[in-house]
C-alpha cells in the first residue's frame, strides 16, 4: 500500500465503521461512518459492540498499540482507543480491521469531555498509555492525572473501575502519585518507577506501545502506577 498522507488518512477514516469523531468542543455530536450525528453514550455496547461486555478505555492511545494487544488478549472484551489526532487513530483502526477485531473501536476526540461520550458505570477499565506530560507548571492541569480528569473518570466507571497510567515521565509519574493519594475515592495498588527492574507481575504491562519502545532504547526507566476508583 502506498504511503498516506495526512489529508488522506483523514479522508479514509471518514469512511471506517469503527471509528467516531467529535469535532467541537462545544457542540458534541459523534459522527459514524457516513457523517451522521450519533448519541453513543451509553449504548456503545448495545449499538455497537452489540454484547454486554465489559468496557476498557485506551486514553492518549497514539496508534493503538496497547488497544489492538489488549483486545488480541481478551477477545471477551470491548476496548475503545482515545485521541484526538487523525493520522493516529488511522493506523490503530486500520490494523484494527485488518486484523478483524470486532472487539475494537476508536474516538477521535479531546479527553476533556469524555464524560460526553461514556454514561456512569459504562466504563470498567481505564489504560492511560505515555500521555503527554505538559511538563510546564502552567499547564498541569492538562496532565491526565490531575484533579479534573481523576473527577470525570469517576463520572463513567464502575465502582472499583481499575486505571493504569504507563509513562517514562519522572515528573508525570511523582505528580500522579500525589494527585492520586489526594482523593479520597481512589486507592492506589501498585507503582513502580521501573517495571522491566524484576519479572512483571501485571502480564499486561508486557505490550509496548511505539513510544514505549523508543525510551526503552534511549535508556529511559518505565513507570506504572495501578489504582482503582473505590467507592
Amino acid at each position: 500500500m502506498a504511503r498516506l498522507n495526512k489529508l488522506q488518512k483523514f479522508a479514509e477514516i471518514f469512511s471506517y465503521p469503527n471509528v467516531f469523531e467529535n469535532f467541537h468542543y462545544e457542540k458534541v455530536n459523534l459522527l459514524d461512518k457516513n457523517g451522521e450525528p450519533l448519541d453513543l453514550k451509553g449504548q456503545w455496547n448495545k449499538y455497537y459492540f452489540k454484547n454486554n461486555n465489559p468496557i476498557t478505555l485506551e486514553l492518549a492511545c497514539g496508534r493503538g498499540e496497547y488497544t489492538l494487544a489488549l483486545a488480541e488478549k481478551f477477545p471477551d472484551r470491548n476496548f475503545i482507543g482515545v485521541d484526538i489526532k487523525g493520522a493516529r487513530i488511522w493506523r490503530g483502526a486500520t490494523n484494527a480491521l485488518e486484523m478483524k477485531l470486532d472487539n475494537v473501536a476508536f474516538l477521535r476526540a479531546r479527553i476533556e469531555i469524555i464524560e460526553k461520550f461514556f454514561a456512569k458505570n459504562e466504563v470498567s477499565e481505564i489504560w492511560i498509555t505515555f500521555p503527554d506530560p505538559f511538563l510546564r507548571p502552567s499547564k498541569s492541569n492538562r496532565r491526565l492525572t490531575s484533579p479534573q480528569f481523576l473527577k470525570a473518570y469517576k463520572n463513567i466507571l464502575v465502582d472499583n473501575g481499575w486505571v493504569h497510567l504507563k509513562t517514562d515521565d519522572p515528573t508525570l509519574y511523582e505528580f500522579s502519585l500525589e494527585t492520586i493519594g489526594e482523593e479520597k475515592d481512589y486507592l492506589i495498588d501498585y507503582q513502580s518507577h521501573d517495571v522491566y527492574a524484576k519479572p512483571l507481575e501485571i502480564e499486561e504491562l508486557a505490550f509496548k506501545t511505539y513510544y514505549e519502545n523508543m525510551h526503552l532504547k534511549n535508556g529511559r526507566k518505565i513507570k506504572y502506577i495501578k489504582f482503582k476508583y473505590n467507592v
